[in-house]
């Protein structure tokens, strides 16, 4: 019998987190799509040889669009990874309306969206997997973050419901809560910091970003690629509604 080849949909795939575990798939054999809202994406994804789509996660519509071409190219779909990211640091006083809801839309409502219109085909085929990109701020919480804290929180809890949902349908539901990533978003809060505070960037990571930290470096996006590749193997089919902390040690004062 021809063995099965899965699907992937990876959401924010044009660099960082994204980029690594888009990679990490298609290394393992996954038909990997790619989306995000950078126009890069279409061409790093022929230079991976994967399916790229461009598309802006903070509509609604957008999401739909998405989901319906994904089933469309391929006909089914295995493995969603909810990975498209969003920063802004204010504080509660200052923090912008608009900004919150474009953040939710990314963050939490457009994971929410793709889980929903995609659950039905992985409900029909009996397998899915689905991981949600979170934070160690799904956990806890820092200052000027209010946004971010809020969204990766309520992903944890999303996370939690679907896995009690899709486990008699073979789906199940993780996510990955890491601390900071060296990736183009992460560089560009160091940068900010580092005008915010009046401090070198350098300083910003070992004050700022790692004090909590037992081991003092940031994270590299394969590590997290990682831990996704074996998540979504058979060998994880037992493991549901997990928080899989990959945070040097933060959580264990």
């Amino acid at each position: 019998m021809e063995q099965i080849k899965r699907v992937a949909l990876v959401t924010g795939a044009a660099s960082g987190i994204g980029k690594a575990i888009a990679e990490r798939l298609n290394s393992n054999g996954v038909q990997v799509v790619g989306a995000d809202v950078d126009e890069a994406i279409e061409e790093l994804a022929k230079e991976a040889g994967l399916s790229g789509v461009v598309c802006d996660l903070s509509q609604r519509e957008e999401c739909r669009r998405l989901a319906d071409e994904v089933i469309s190219r391929h006909q089914r779909i295995d493995i969603l990874i909810n990975n498209a990211g969003f920063q802004h640091v204010a504080s509660i006083d200052s923090f912008p309306e608009d900004t919150w809801d474009q953040m939710l839309a990314v963050l939490l409502t457009a994971p929410f969206l793709l889980t929903r219109y995609l659950w039905p085909a992985m409900k029909k085929q009996g397998f899915g997997r689905i991981i949600n990109i979170g934070s160690i701020h799904s956990l806890v919480a820092s200052p000027f973050k209010c946004g971010y804290v809020a969204a990766k929180h309520g992903l944890l809890g999303l996370t939690r419901v679907a896995a009690l949902e899709g486990g008699e349908s073979g789906i199940t539901v993780n996510a990955i809560c890491p601390a900071y990533v060296q990736t183009p978003l992460v560089d560009r809060q160091i940068e900010d910091q580092s005008r915010a505070l009046g401090i070198p960037p350098e300083q910003v990571i070992s004050t700022v970003m790692l004090q909590p930290a037992a081991i003092k470096r940031l994270i590299h996006p394969d590590e997290i690629a990682g831990l996704v590749s074996y998540l979504c193997s058979d060998a994880a089919g037992s493991i549901t509604g997990a928080a899989w902390t990959v945070d040097l040690g933060w959580t264990s004062r």
